[in-house]
């Protein structure tokens, strides 16, 4: 693993935001603990998981219910167009409970241009 990476795993586990890490390839590396009571489920607990399969496994929608096209999901954006966005979401929990969240989510560059992966910082929106 990159030593970014790592650094970045390292300080989101620092820090009260909920982070979600994915690598180059679009695979979790981690989300720490402050995402785990939106997530549904401990990271050590959760598996793999491929930043495609996000939308099944969460069913993630836009806040009205509608579909979200897995290419406008603030991560993949992130990932994929390499460039940072913001969105509201809403998604179901891997322990059944709905949250509606605002979404930023970045790219992770590394010196030379190399592109690492990206992070999403989320937070629940107020009822």
């Amino acid at each position: 693993m990159e030593v970014e990476l790592i650094l970045m795993r390292q300080l989101a586990s620092y820090l009260t935001l909920p982070i979600f890490l994915v690598d180059a390839g679009g695979k979790l590396l981690f989300y720490n603990e402050a995402a785990e009571p939106h997530l549904g489920r401990r990271f050590e607990e959760a598996g793999e998981m491929q930043l495609g399969d996000l939308s099944k496994i969460f069913e993630i929608t836009r806040e009205d219910g509608s579909p979200f096209p897995d290419d406008e999901f603030p991560l993949a954006v992130a990932l994929h167009k390499r460039r940072p966005t913001h969105d509201m979401i809403r998604f179901r929990a891997l322990d059944g409970l709905l949250h509606n969240v605002d979404v930023t989510a970045f790219p992770l560059e590394g010196q030379g241009g190399r592109h690492l992966g990206a992070v999403a910082i989320f937070w629940e929106k107020p009822a």
